[in-house]
């Protein structure tokens, strides 16, 4: 059973790990090292998650057998004395349904633990670079992402060589290598815990709001218009961006000619380019006009390695603002009509667009107009508020244990005290069921954080398959940082990590592969215990939105409710859906004209195209049967008439005919006429 446990929580990570990737990356265009790269961090990241409730029911029933062993040791010494045995009686251990024997979780953590340390701080900052690079070659490739990283190294390497020279001089400490690994790894959980608190105190306020909000339709629907006024701009921006580089690489596409030796480099530009800026500087360009270093100068390596790195973020940042559009069009549409519908009397979901409606079995006979009103007017906004109240106790309670789980006598930690209770009665499924609940709302608050920031356009994960290379990796790189600290911080809420809890008691396999953090005690017993208390300040920080009106004070514009900035952005918003919504309707009547000239007109075009046929077949079989010369004068001067083209096809196969480009052309294999090779 412990093996199925392990398989199935292998499978749903790599699974959660693969749906992710295909809703922000892109299967077919981005790089498969990028995919394959991004990938294994964020499985590697799912899957240390989802094996930490297994390491904590393991670890509590090694801990049952490790106490019965001293109280049976205990009594025998006491039975061989003259005084009376112990009234302490052992306990009856039952092995958890997930058991892990001994001797596979060690290696299980050594192996994904510094495989996803090795991704997060040596391959993906490098292929980061390698992606983002606008060489022409692969050794081009390498050395701008060697360059880039060379700082980025040389940092983390003075923060190591820093503790490690601390570590030396100290009198009471002797360096082995056992000491240097927990200095490495006490670094890394130092970084990623100063990052974890920050992204975690945002988390448990902005989560329980957004859901609380989204119960709020006109809120909703206000934020909506807003959204759309700043894509506008950006995607306006970024139409314009395109334009200039493009025509950037029009003047070097003319200036370099076919004969050049940076040729190459110029037609790896163009393949980088939109389809229809290809076919424009092809029909411009004149492959036989040799180079003429004289009259044009020729631009340098280095200025079209930049030109192409140019073309990569433009073409990308102008696909992702179209595909944005367009499906924050649909969402302010359907928000409107949900607005509509409200107050129908007929309960009837009615949408503007025909085209919006879904389609399918599942439509068809459950998700009825009807289902579908009940839906979208009443039982989402409750569901939304009710999820938003589960949350908020939650995020109370996760603030409550940061702050008081360094306590254990008394034990304050309510996560604690939760895990205590199902310990005494050895209750392991819900001692499972809580860590993973509690591990995955904590890292639901972290990670949906990571999925939320934007730092201008250089890290952006955006959906529906519009997230660059180096943003991807960025996320991977991220998340490998954040899930170690995340889930020591975890084991200390529930008093399950000695190095904060200060317990005698049997550590689990994943703290006993991190070492021990009193290398360094200034860390263990201050900065681990009392900097993730800073998240108070920081929820305060967020549920007063400082953040946001600092942004604004900036000058970038954020959503803030009824102020008069955010309401002449939402009236504007407003008004381009009103424009956007008179385009699309004049296109649905198009459509359905077309559609409705096709039902009424299609019959008399297929008996038209019918007769036709039959005729051009009898003179065909007038023709091999030896017709009168008058019929055979007939059927010639019809060969030179061109039928009108009904089918709509290209192409049509009719006996010895063939019916291309709306001209039907005999193929006669036994007779040939003079221009037939013309």
């Amino acid at each position: 059973m412990s093996g199925f446990a392990l398989a199935v929580e292998v499978a749903v990570a790599s699974v959660l790990a693969v749906l992710l990737l295909h809703r922000y990356g892109d299967f077919r265009r981005q790089q498969r090292m990028v995919l394959l790269a991004t990938l294994s961090a964020w499985f590697l990241c799912f899957l240390i998650v989802f094996t930490i409730p297994l390491d904590v029911s393991t670890t509590i029933y090694n801990q049952c057998v490790t106490d019965n062993l001293r109280v049976i040791n205990h009594s025998g010494q006491i039975s061989n004395s003259s005084i009376f045995p112990t009234q302490r009686v052992a306990q009856v251990c039952h092995k958890p349904w997930s058991y892990i024997p001994d001797g596979i979780l060690p290696v299980f953590w050594r192996v994904v633990y510094w495989t996803s340390q090795c991704l997060t701080w040596l391959l993906i900052p490098f292929m980061q670079s390698y992606a983002r690079s606008g060489g022409f070659s692969i050794s081009a490739k390498i050395k701008t992402a060697l360059i880039e990283n060379a700082i980025y190294y040389g940092t983390y390497l003075f923060i190591f060589c820093s503790l490690l020279i601390y570590v030396a001089i100290s009198p009471q400490w002797h360096l082995t290598w056992y000491d240097l690994r927990t200095i490495g790894i006490t670094a890394a959980n130092t970084w990623g815990l100063f990052l974890l608190v920050l992204l975690l105190g945002y988390g448990l306020v902005e989560i329980p709001r957004s859901y609380w909000r989204a119960s709020c339709h006109g809120h909703l629907l206000a934020k909506t218009y807003f959204k759309v006024t700043k894509l506008m701009t950006e995607k306006a921006d970024a139409e314009e961006n395109l334009e200039d580089v493009m025509e950037d690489v029009r003047g070097v596409n003319e200036t370099i000619k076919y004969n050049h030796p940076l040729r190459k480099c110029i037609d790896t530009i163009l393949k980088k380019c939109p389809v229809q800026y290809q076919e424009r500087m092809g029909r411009n360009m004149d492959d036989y006009e040799d180079f003429d270093d004289q009259r044009n100068p020729c631009p340098s390596r280095t200025s079209l390695v930049k030109l192409h790195k140019r073309v990569i973020y433009a073409v990308q940042r102008h696909n992702r603002t179209q595909v944005q559009w367009q499906i924050l069009l649909d969402e302010a549409f359907h928000l409107e009509d949900v607005a509509k519908n409200e107050i129908s009397s007929t309960h009837q979901f009615i949408h503007s667009f025909p085209s919006s409606q879904h389609t399918g079995c599942f439509s068809k006979y459950l998700y009825t107009p009807s289902v579908e009103w009940y839906w979208e007017c009443v039982f989402r906004r409750w569901c939304n508020r009710l999820l938003a109240v589960v949350l908020c106790l939650l995020s109370v309670a996760v603030v409550w244990s940061e702050c008081t789980f360094f306590s254990t006598q008394p034990v304050l930690s309510l996560f604690a005290i939760l895990i205590q209770l199902a310990e005494r009665d050895y209750n392991y499924l819900y001692i499972e069921m809580a860590c993973f609940i509690t591990i995955f709302f904590l890292c639901y608050c972290v990670y949906s954080t990571v999925f939320r920031i934007r730092v201008f356009n250089y890290y952006y994960l955006a959906p529906h398959h519009q997230t660059d290379a180096y943003s991807l990796q960025f996320s991977g790189m991220l998340f490998c940082r954040l899930t170690p600290p995340l889930c020591l911080n975890f084991l200390g809420v529930i008093h399950l990590d000695s190095t904060i809890s200060h317990l005698q008691r049997q550590q689990t396999t994943y703290t006993s592969i991190m070492g021990s953090m009193q290398v360094l005690s200034f860390i263990a017993n201050g900065f681990y215990i009392y900097y993730p208390m800073l998240v108070v300040l920081l929820c305060i920080a967020t549920y007063f939105s400082l953040g946001t009106r600092c942004l604004n004070l900036l000058g970038f514009q954020q959503f803030m409710g009824e102020s008069d900035l955010t309401s002449d952005l939402v009236d504007e918003g407003k008004e381009l859906i009103r424009r956007e919504r008179r385009k699309r309707q004049r296109g649905e009547e198009g459509e359905t004209r077309q559609r409705e000239w096709r039902e009424r007109y299609g019959e008399q075009k297929e008996k038209y195209a019918a007769r036709s046929r039959s005729s051009y077949s009898e003179l065909r079989e007038s023709e091999h049967s030896g017709g009168t010369a008058e019929q055979c004068d007939q059927s010639e001067l019809l060969q030179d008439v061109e039928p009108l083209d009904f089918t709509g096809d290209d192409t049509q196969e009719l006996g010895d005919r063939r019916y291309v480009g709306g001209r039907y052309l005999a193929t006669y294999a036994s007779r040939t006429r003079i221009f037939d090779d013309v």
